[in-house]
């Protein structure tokens, strides 16, 4: 899978399954390219997301939810995530 589509991908599922007002996805993978655990095919990705309803819930609540959501996208294709709620 290439990045666009990971982005897509996510967007999708994040939207339809919980409530958010806006998501925003960002490639950072350039950050990992030089560490010797890099697999290519595999993205550094970093979700900025307003959603009321996750802000409610501690952090470590919050991201378990997303990481639920995204299960297969995390297990396949990221090798590292960045979450940030506002």
């Amino acid at each position: 899978m290439d990045i666009e589509n990971l982005i897509k991908n996510i967007k999708v599922k994040l939207l339809k399954n919980t409530s958010i007002n806006h998501v925003q996805i960002e490639d950072k993978t350039y950050l990992h390219l030089k560490h010797s655990s890099h697999q290519k095919n595999k993205f550094h990705v970093k979700l900025t997301i307003e959603s009321d309803y996750l802000k409610k819930m501690s952090k470590l609540e919050a991201s378990k939810k997303i990481h639920k959501i995204i299960e297969y996208e995390i297990k396949n294709f990221i090798h590292s995530i960045q979450i940030l709620i506002k």
